[in-house]
């Protein structure tokens, strides 16, 4: 019988399987614990359900009593602008006051309420008032922001919210709201509490409920409102500034666009006819709005409600102080309205000014149009808070950037027409405004001359992400793409005017950035003080000397001179900064400058972007910053801008930026950074020696009669061509190709202090470069007073024979023997003399023997000199060698003899005889005389090298 063991089958059963019920004592103890754990639970939710309910009835009794919703829904308090003096520019009126028209809910459109609902709170019909998921999830949110964030409002919330409570962001009142929302929800319908919030919520331009919304927008009853036109105003209560489509059609669009987006994932309407709803076009109605400096007080209340929310800006009774001083404003106002008036000819139909204050960033005037109420320049949108391209005027940014780069304001830059590579796109090619070329330019004439392509140059050298840094450091936030190329420093990115003008503002001040302040303080309808500009030392973002080298470049009326000519649009009655900027295509001129106490920036342009014509930013933005700076600045102290510590002064030359010679134009002198004046003299305006010869630079070998110094205004190997075209000749670039090494003239054989006789071969070299011939001379004695020549031959010669001399017709002695070399412009080099003694034999007259019968053995001789014609060598022609020798010096010996003039020597030398007598027993009959060297024909002359050794 088979016998299988299954008991690891039995320990992987239990292992798996569910235990078994424990005995009866096991069962009860079990039963009796889920008893008390139930009880306990239930205790605990009875427990909570009596606390939440105490809760409830605690907060709910000291809230007001629901009855009161319909009373407190139309009655708050206007909230008040004023300017910095306390003069009012607008005040949200009280809807008594005739701004609001209260209508049932029966002459609401259907689908106004729908997108109403849709946007604001989907659930609403279904809700007990709150919406506990949109509470959860915004639980969450508050959470993990460690703050309220996320509100979760319903339509009867907000009800309650803007009539019973207070706009403050707390818990506490969070709970207070969904309670009493709770309780509206009880005792009202929720038809009613629709209608409450359709006549309450605040729909921009002063218009308080549905119906004076349509009224204002489309100057139509509501129930006329089309889907196009209710999802429009559906959407403007989450930001009625932001959304509002008089100064921001863009924005309200979009938001028209998710309007109907949330109805259509509602149900309330296709898809389809979402599309084209939002394609139609809608006809706003004529908007007249009376209040002072417009722009600057949507401005201000954008800022209000980005900070407090719409509720408590406009039923809070807010009194906001803000910046703006009127009386600037109203002068700003009227020039600008009075200059662009002036432009209609050039079609340049609006302007825009932003004035600030450099010390604390204080908006102290915004001009958005020059006409608020002219639809046919879109007056209503605020031109200094939209997005334009700067031209010129943001080079500024650019050359601070190289100057943290080591920069200078004399860095020298070329101003002619180059190609920048572009990737696979085509060279990148700027001109000047003039479209001229101006050669060579420092950085001050540069920038205040306001040229391209040196700009060009410097971005080039800064980098484009170098420029973004700088400009994001200035507060320009605009500048945000990443496709910017070398054109950025000509205007090729989109800023506003007010971040240009607070940006020169950082210029100012000495590189303090300060964040532009519309607002001074902010109080409650009882004076006391909710908000307070805080006073900013600001942020230093740039070292103050860099900052001030800008202020001393673009203040310097006469760097300006050559681009904008004397007496000028942009120069004041006192120190000022300005910068100019025109686009290409004059869509947009520019004229931002500064004193100490103003900084003011001016924008001139077509709403519809169409271009003017001509009109650049000094013709057409700088007589409205020219006037108004000067109106503004009329009972101001004149002051000078303070210059930092570490700066210094250097004379230089206004060409190349570096130390003056007295080869350079009248210097200048130049401010720098403590450390970065140049040290190096000019190397532009130089003398030059060159060679008459081969008409190139001098070498070291160029006799001196051949080298003529000539002055060069000499630029880099690079800027050879242009110069040489542009009338400036340049110096020659290689050394003479002739002149290349130094004489070689020497004497090699015979060698100092030889004896020679008969003919004898004169061994040694003669070259000399631009050679015309040499000659091989002999003189008298160790010292000659004159040479005579022995050869004279037309080619170089090295190494090899001379010449031969004929030593036979010259008198026995001693004689110097030299060659000398000359070029073609009568300079010579002559070798080092070799002294050698001719010693020719004697002739001897043969005697007559006579026997004697005694031998005598003494024989007595005569020397008489006798003067002979000495024949000059015949010139022969020899090759010229190439090679060049170096002189033999030579051996100094005695002097032992004078040369004189065609007479012979005074003093008859001593020479042995020229063989020794045959002793014979008769004395010889005749006594041998030997015959000296006859006298010269010509008495050797002095060469009109004299005794050269080297070159004359």
């Amino acid at each position: 019988m088979l016998t299988v063991d299954n008991s690891h089958n039995s320990t992987r059963n239990r292992l798996w399987t569910r235990p078994s019920l424990p005995d009866d004592d096991g069962r009860r103890s079990f039963l009796k614990g889920m008893l008390i754990v139930l009880f306990g639970a239930a205790l605990f939710l009875c427990l909570a359900s009596t606390l939440a309910a105490g809760v409830y009835a605690y907060v709910a009794s000291k809230l007001p009593s629901p009855e009161e919703l319909r009373i407190r829904s139309n009655t708050f308090e206007s909230t008040k602008i004023y300017d910095r003096n306390g003069v009012l520019l607008y005040e949200i009126f009280d809807p008594s006051g005739g701004r609001r028209t209260v209508v049932p809910l029966g002459r609401i459109p259907l689908h106004l309420r729908q997108a109403t609902i849709a946007t604001e709170d989907p659930t609403f019909y279904n809700n007990p008032g709150f919406s506990p998921r949109h509470i959860l999830r915004a639980l969450w949110q508050n959470l993990r922001e460690g703050e309220i964030v996320s509100g979760a409002s319903t339509i009867t919330q907000q009800v309650v919210k803007n009539t019973f409570l207070s706009p403050e962001v707390t818990w506490s009142r969070k709970i207070k709201e969904a309670i009493l929302a709770t309780e509206i929800t009880r005792r009202y319908s929720k038809n009613e509490i629709l209608e409450i919030y359709l006549n309450q919520s605040y729909y921009g331009n002063m218009a308080y409920g549905i119906g004076t919304a349509a009224e204002v927008y489309f100057n139509k009853p509501v129930e006329t409102l089309t889907l196009a036109e209710a999802t429009m105003i559906a959407g403007i209560p989450q930001g009625p500034a932001i959304y509002d489509p008089y100064t921001n059609l863009a924005a309200a669009k979009i938001r028209q666009g998710i309007v109907l987006d949330l109805m259509v994932k509602r149900g309330y309407i296709k898809r389809e006819e979402a599309r084209q709803v939002l394609s139609e076009e809608l006809h706003l109605a004529p908007q007249r709005i009376e209040m002072k400096a417009p722009h600057f007080v949507v401005y201000v209340r954008e800022q209000l409600e980005a900070q407090y929310g719409t509720e408590f800006v406009y039923r809070g009774g807010l009194r906001v102080y803000t910046t703006l001083d009127m009386a600037m404003q109203e002068t700003a106002e009227r020039i600008v309205r009075e200059k662009v008036a002036a432009l209609a000819d050039l079609h340049a139909t609006n302007a825009a000014l932003v004035a600030l204050n450099p010390q604390n960033g204080q908006i102290l005037a915004m001009v958005g149009s020059a006409d608020f109420h002219n639809e046919d320049i879109d007056g209503q949108v605020n031109v200094a808070l939209r997005l334009r391209q700067p031209g010129s005027s943001i080079k500024p940014i650019n050359y601070v950037a190289a100057f943290e780069r080591g920069w200078t304001t004399a860095t020298f830059i070329m101003d002619i027409e180059t190609q920048f590579p572009d990737g696979a796109n085509p060279p990148y090619e700027p001109h000047n405004h003039d479209k001229k070329e101006h050669g060579a330019v420092l950085v001050r004439d540069a920038l205040a001359r306001s040229l391209n392509i040196p700009a060009v140059k410097t971005l080039q050298f800064v980098t484009v992400p170098g420029m973004l840094e700088m400009a994001h450091r200035l507060g320009i936030s605009s500048l945000n793409r990443q496709d910017y190329g070398l054109s950025l420093t000509l205007g090729g990115g989109d800023v506003t005017l007010l971040e240009m003008a607070a940006a020169y503002g950082a210029f100012a001040n000495g590189g303090r950035r300060l964040r532009p302040t519309p607002i001074l303080r902010i109080e409650d309808s009882s004076g006391r003080l909710i908000d307070q500009a805080a006073e900013e030392a600001g942020q230093q973002v740039l070292d103050p000397r860099h900052a001030y080298l800008i202020t001393h470049i673009l203040s310097d009326n006469q760097a300006r001179l050559p681009t904008f000519g004397p007496n000028n649009i942009l120069e004041l009655s006192r120190p000022a900064v300005v910068k100019t900027g025109t686009t290409d295509d004059y869509r947009d001129a520019w004229t931002i400058g500064y004193t100490p106490d103003l900084v003011t920036g001016v924008w001139v342009g077509n709403a519809d972007n169409t271009p003017m014509d001509r009109v650049y930013g000094s013709r057409g933005a700088g007589p409205i910053w020219h006037d108004f700076m000067e109106e503004m600045l009329r009972d101001i102290p004149v002051r000078e801008f303070l210059v930092p510590d570490g700066m210094e002064t250097a004379e230089i030359c206004p060409v190349s930026g570096k130390l003056r010679t007295d080869k350079c134009p009248p210097a200048r002198m130049e401010i720098f950074v403590d450390g970065t004046a140049p040290h190096e003299p000019c190397d532009i305006h130089v003398d030059v020696r060159i060679c008459s010869v081969s008409d190139q630079r001098a070498s070291e070998f160029c006799p001196q009669n051949v080298v003529r110094t000539q002055y060069f205004e000499a630029y880099p190997p690079e800027y050879r061509t242009w110069a040489e075209a542009h009338g400036k000749p340049q110096p020659p670039v290689d050394s003479c190709h002739i002149h290349t090494r130094p004489p070689r003239v020497e004497i090699t054989q015979p060698r100092d202090g030889d004896l020679v006789e008969g003919i004898v071969p004169i061994y040694g070299s003669a070259r000399i470069d631009d050679l015309d011939h040499y000659e091989l001379q002999y003189g008298i004695g160790d010292n000659p007073i004159g040479w005579g020549q022995i050869a004279r031959h037309n080619m170089s010669l090295e190494d090899g024979v001379l010449a031969s001399w004929d030593t036979r017709p010259l008198r026995n002695g001693l004689y110097s023997l030299r060659v000398v070399v000359f070029d073609h412009h009568g300079n010579s080099a002559a070798s080092p003399a070799v002294r050698v003694r001719v010693m020719n034999p004697t002739p001897t007259t043969t005697p007559t023997s006579t026997v004697t019968p005694s031998p005598t053995t003494t024989a007595t001789q005569t020397m008489t000199p006798t003067a002979t014609q000495t024949e000059i060598p015949e010139d022969t022609e020899t090759p010229t060698p190439t090679l060049t020798p170096s002189p033999t010096p030579a051996v100094p010996v005695t002097p032992t003899a004078t040369d004189t003039a065609r007479v012979p020597p005074t003093e008859t030398p001593t020479v042995p005889p020229s063989a020794t007598p045959s002793p014979t027993m008769v004395p010889p009959t005749a006594t041998p005389s030997p015959t000296l060297p006859p006298e010269p024909s010509a008495t050797p002359q002095p060469t009109p090298t004299g005794q050269a050794s080297g070159w004359q």
